[in-house]
Parts: structure tokens; sequence; C-alpha cells
């Protein structure tokens, strides 16, 4: 018998955040070791539980939700994410125009797999959530990556992004808030990019799924309201801000252009009817989550929850030697640099494969994001302050041994 074999599609498709560290993770925990899981922005585990209105509605409505709805998605939801981009100043939005799904990322595959022929290119920043990268790569397109500059606070850098348009660019994505590194992109930068877009017919593709998990005072600006004539796909759900991960209920909207876009949101269309809908009973807490009480406030702001913990990883990641790290504004994550100088790591992932059998705490290295050295990681601050701390203790202590047998 011959053997059978993985699509030679799946070559280039990479998710670390769910990847051989985490297997390795789950040996260990099958073997009665305890892990601190520091790699992925799960955050029912850690306490974080949704609005118990949105329980309740899911309950309530679970009786009519046996049957499919329509493709897009129920009215009440639609609507719902409607007002919603009214408030975010997003012009000309109707229901038609707003699409539920399984979570942001069903949907990010299905705009993209329409988007792309193959051999189109897609930018993407770097560091990105790699999800973007595996979708461009399975749809038969090519990632390209422009530079976010760490030295400016994770800002997209415009002038990577101009040298690597080519003519089989089609769109760019923007993360913002940004999964890894806590950034948040300004106005005056976001419509910079938009007449990047402009100039260069390109569909923009925003990820604003942390727009609500927001860190003094800072304000998160819709890309999608800076412009009415450059098409835009904005992607959102419940997973973060109203710590609804399992729900598997997003959406996304589209805006701008759409007279000239009939022919990609026909295929929109298309993809949508071929998976006949997304999970209904999670479309039934899209509305109350919503209209409802806003309680992700509570855990940004000064003295809330969250705050106080990306306060507290800041703090002691900054106490160990060679290790730099710009401070989140938004999102659950930091991304942290390890000094070269003191750090000679050849294999990132290999290096964060070390630091779990040593220390029982799950990390993601820089690589796993698609980002061009070995010399930096992603950290989740989603445990409580006590294990939040015992974590890093442990790392900074791992980095002590290891600089030691690397004589710096």
């Amino acid at each position: 018998m011959q053997p059978v074999l993985k699509s030679a599609k799946l070559a280039n498709v990479l998710y670390d955040v769910r990847g051989p560290i985490v297997d390795a993770a789950r040996q260990m925990e099958d073997e009665g070791q305890k892990i601190i899981k520091l790699n992925i922005g799960n955050l029912a585990p850690f306490g974080f539980e949704p609005p118990e209105e949105i329980v309740q509605d899911m309950a309530r409505n679970l009786p009519d939700s046996a049957g499919y709805s329509d493709s897009k998605g129920i009215f009440a939801a639609r609507k719902a994410v409607m007002h919603y981009t009214q408030q975010q100043g997003i012009a000309g939005v109707t229901l038609e125009d707003i699409y539920l799904g399984n979570g942001a990322s069903d949907l990010i595959g299905m705009a993209v797999n329409v988007l792309l022929n193959e051999g189109d290119e897609l930018l993407l920043p770097a560091p990105d959530y790699p999800l973007w990268t595996a979708v461009a790569n399975l749809s038969g397109g090519k990632p390209v990556h422009y530079l976010c500059d760490e030295n400016k606070g994770w800002q997209p850098d415009l002038d990577d992004i101009r040298a690597r348009i080519t003519p089989r660019t089609r769109g760019i994505v923007i993360i913002n808030p940004n999964n890894p590194t806590g950034a948040l992109d300004p106005d005056d930068l976001l419509k910079a990019i938009i007449q990047i877009a402009r100039e260069h017919n390109l569909v923009i593709m925003a990820d604003e799924v942390y727009d609500k998990v927001l860190y003094d005072d800072v304000r998160h600006t819709a890309i999608a309201s800076l412009s009415t004539d450059v098409l835009t796909l904005t992607f959102n759900s419940l997973s973060k801000a109203y710590r609804a991960c399992g729900y598997r209920a997003g959406w996304m909207v589209v805006s701008g252009d759409k007279q000239n876009a009939l022919d990609y949101i026909e295929g929109l269309n298309m993809l949508a009817n071929m998976r006949l809908c997304s999970n209904v009973p999670g479309q039934w807490a899209i509305q109350t989550a919503l209209g409802g009480y806003q309680s992700i406030n509570d855990l940004v702001c000064e003295g809330g929850r969250l705050r106080r913990q990306r306060d507290l990883a800041y703090e002691l990641l900054a106490q160990i030697p060679g290790v730099t790290c710009v401070k989140p504004q938004a999102a659950l994550y930091m991304f942290p640099r390890l000094d070269p100088g003191m750090y000679p790591i050849a294999d990132d992932r290999q290096f964060f494969m070390e630091v779990l059998r040593a220390t029982r705490v799950m990390l993601v290295q820089g690589s796993g994001f698609n980002y061009p050295d070995n010399q930096h990681f992603r950290v989740v601050f989603l445990p409580h302050e006590d294990e939040l701390r015992e974590a890093i203790t442990r790392i900074a202590r791992f980095l002590e041994g290891y600089r030691q047998r690397a004589g710096k």
C-alpha cells in the first residue's frame, strides 16, 4: 500500500501557536506535569468568563437553533453588527454587507480564498497572526511580509510596504490592535496605508478582533471609517472582548467601493452559501454582546485584572538582563526581545522547546509569527498574578542559566 500523504498545499503552512511545542507540552501533561500555558489567548481556562446575559440568551434560543440560518447569518445579529459599524463611523454598511462566521478565522479564510489567484500576493505584517500567512498559502497565493518597526512601537513601516508591492499584489492586511505585539496604529498611519491601497488598487483586510481590549485610555479607530472609496473588509468576533472563544461567533463587514467589487462580492456569497451557515447558537450571542454592558472595560481600566496582569508581566520581563519589550497598548500579548549578544540563539523553536522542558512554561517563538529573527517570543498575560509571577520567575532562572552556559 502506498502511504497517504498530505497535500503539497500544506508545505508552507505554519501554525506554531498550536504546533510542536504544544504537542510536547501535552505529552508532559500526560506524564503528570503541570504546564503554565502562555502560548494562546484562550481566556476561559484562566477564569475569564463570558457575560452572563450572553450565556442566558444562547440558552433561551437553543430550541430555535436546530435549523440552518440564512447563509450570512440571522437578522438580529447582523442588525446589531450594522449598528456597531455606525457607532464606529463606517459609512454605507447595509445588512447585505455583513457575514457571520465561526469566528473571525472562518471568514478570513473565505475572504482570502475569494481574492487570490495562484501566485497572487497578499501583504501581511511581520510579526503577524500566523493564520493569515497560512490562509494565503492555502489559497494558492504568496504571503509577502512587510516589517513593523520595534523601535517605533511596532508600527508598520510604510516605506517597506511600498517596496514590497508588485503587479501581483492584491491586498494588504493590517492587524490593529496587533497580535502578537499589542501595538495600536494611530490614525495618521492608517490614513497612509489607505492612500497606498488607493494608489495601487489594493483591498484592505482589517483584523480588529482586539478593538475593545485597550489600555491607558487609548482609542481605537476602525480603518474602514477613514475612507469610502477603498474596498475594506473588517473582521471581528466575540472571542476576546467578550471572553467567548469557544462560541465561534464572528463577523465580516464589507465597506468602501462595493460597486467596483461586485464580482468579488459574488464570490463571497458563493462561499457563504456553500457552507450553508455558521454556528447558529453562537450567532444568538452577538446582539446581546454588542448591545449590552461592555464588561471588558472593567478588565482593562486602572485596577482591572487584565491591566494589572499586563503591568506585572511587563515589569517582571523588564527586570531580566538582556530582555527588552515594547509595552503593549492593547490585546492580551507582548512580544519581548532577547539580546542576541547575551542569548545567541540559532533555532528559536528548539530554544523554546528547551524552555518548556526546563521550566514547564509554554511560550511561542517569534518565528511562529513570521518574524525574521530568532530573538523574539510572545507572552500571553492571562494567568492570575501569582501564576504569572511564577511563570516569569521560572523563565528568568532559565535565562540566567543560559547566560552562564554561554559565558555571557
